[in-house]
């Protein structure tokens, strides 16, 4: 989400110990867990493999020619870019031919529409009862971005609103430093349902009202900014709690997922200065959150505010939220139904006889798998000047600082197609206050209700070709890439004013190299 201003940190220390990187990124007094990476299985790297990396990733000398491999962001995995809608939907290009056989069995999965229990179809059964969406492609359509209704009789497919309260000491989590406590509305849980079974209510109606903004820009131009109001409508099961935070979400898209789960936790840390001690106003804090699956803290990563560790726990608490469907991590076969709506949890589910679960391990490993492998397309025009020409604006204007170039993943044997890769995904991984114009007020884990993490940046250029609309942010309020920039605030607040009066053919050529990742 930041675009963020011009002072290049250092290239990450590879030479600290793990207990000094986590000294630096959360107080001296926090334990080196967010540093255990017990999904992974890698190498340490050689000190010639350090000062190889430290070469690899500094800065560009000059913008008049694109760096070396920045036309294959995802390395050896960078698939060819497909003129059409599934240029998100390509197995990554390292994977051999048992990893595609894996990828396409996981793709069916990820595509199945779920019904209700009872059903003949016994391995598709468990839907809901209260659910989102019938299968994870309805809502990450075409692996793409999701969106917000576009109009009020617009059902929102590819988006919906978390809810939670101000959580009490039983909801504290003390192995996580500056952990802020939430519970679920204790009628809705922690995420509101627009669709449901025959005989069920769905929980709410989301409606989203719009009040335009114009922003002057350098030149004489007005950009207008649309800001949203979203209300919980039509709820099916009385009033929110009084103190309910609401947080809107639309589905982000899924490429490159696995090399970002396998870029070093020691080098997200090293980008983070929560106290800002360098002064340069950029305060990237990492979140830290349980791991259902491994009974832990661990650094946060995917979700909008990173609040999932690992993709296998994403795909299944999505499983869950999203379309009420149990996994060995979220075992409730009715989703995140409370005691409340107690007629879904009563309901038929698809977890009785020979199941134990509505999807297995092994269905979710698979579903994890794809997750993990859908491949980053190439880069198109990095040799054109006005994108040479963008870039440099990318660098001058400070937005590197956030949005992070490029990384190199760790060494692992068992996951060769993520191994030692220079990526170049656009992103520190870490949270950032974005100011009062984004700020949900809904606490997740160590972020506050003005974080977000910084998005990934690779493939947004073919946002409009694979998902069919050009909008932006965590919420999609922004109809296009200039207005995404102008929403920036709180530690981009500096930068987002540079980018508004620098001169128009500046701001052209910034948005051609956004377009061109």
């Amino acid at each position: 989400m930041g675009l963020c201003h011009h002072r290049h940190r250092a290239s990450p220390a590879w030479h600290l110990s793990a207990a000094a990187l986590v000294a630096a990124a959360f107080g001296s007094a926090a334990s080196a867990g967010p540093l255990d990476e017990p999904h992974l299985n890698f190498l340490p790297r050689t000190t010639e493999e350090t000062a190889r990396i430290a070469r690899v990733l500094a800065p560009p000398a000059s913008f008049d020619v694109p760096q070396r491999f920045e036309d294959k962001p995802a390395g050896a995995a960078t698939v060819r870019v497909t003129p059409d809608a599934n240029a998100f939907s390509l197995p990554s290009a390292s994977l051999d031919f048992e990893g595609e056989l894996n990828f396409k069995v996981g793709n069916g999965l990820f595509r199945k529409l779920w019904v209700s229990s009872p059903s003949s179809t016994l391995a598709s059964d468990g839907l809901g009862p209260l659910y989102n969406a019938r299968s994870c492609q309805r809502c990450h359509i075409k692996d793409g971005r999701g969106h917000a209704p576009a109009n009020p009789q617009d059902d929102a497919v590819s988006m919906f609103l978390r809810v939670s309260v101000p959580g009490g000491p039983d909801d504290m989590i003390p192995q996580i430093q500056d952990f802020i406590a939430t519970a679920p509305d204790p009628t809705y849980g922690r995420q509101l349902q627009d669709f449901s079974l025959p005989g069920h209510a769905a929980e709410y109606r989301l409606q989203v009202d719009y009040e335009e903004i114009d922003v002057p820009l350098e030149g004489g131009e007005v950009a207008s900014l649309r800001k949203p109001t979203y209300t919980a409508a039509d709820l099916g099961y009385g009033a929110l709690h009084p103190d309910a935070m609401l947080s809107p979400r639309v589905a982000p898209q899924m490429i490159g997922l696995g090399l970002l789960e396998a870029v070093p936790a020691a080098d997200i840390l090293e980008l983070a200065d929560p106290l800002d001690t360098n002064g340069d106003g950029i305060s990237g804090r990492a979140n830290v959150v349980w791991s259902n699956e491994y009974d832990m803290p661990m650094l946060g990563r995917f979700g909008l505010k990173a609040g999932a560790p690992t993709i296998r726990h994403q795909s299944a608490a999505a499983f869950s939220g999203d379309i009420g469907i149990s996994t060995p991590l979220f075992p409730a076969g009715w989703g995140e139904c409370t005691e409340a709506e107690a007629n879904c949890r009563s309901a038929p589910h698809g977890d009785g006889d020979d199941r134990v679960f509505e999807v297995d391990a092994e269905g979710l490993d698979l579903v994890s798998f794809y997750s993990r492998n859908l491949g980053v397309p190439a880069r198109r025009n990095v040799e054109a000047p006005q994108v040479l020409r963008g870039k440099e604006i990318f660098y001058g204007t400070g937005c590197v600082d956030c949005h992070q170039p490029a990384f190199v993943t760790h060494r692992m044997e068992d996951r060769a197609e993520h191994s030692f890769q220079l990526i170049w995904p656009y992103t520190d991984m870490l949270l950032h206050d974005m100011g009062e114009g984004l700020a949900d007020h809904r606490p997740e884990a160590r972020a506050t209700g003005t974080e977000w993490r910084t998005p990934p940046l690779w493939g947004i250029g073919l946002t409009p070709q694979v998902s069919g609309h050009g909008t932006y942010l965590h919420d999609g309020r922004a109809r296009s890439l200039l207005e995404a920039i102008l929403w920036h605030g709180g530690e981009a607040q500096l930068h987002r004013d540079s980018v508004a009066a620098m001169p128009a053919p500046d701001r052209a050529a910034l948005i051609a190299f956004l377009e061109s990742l």
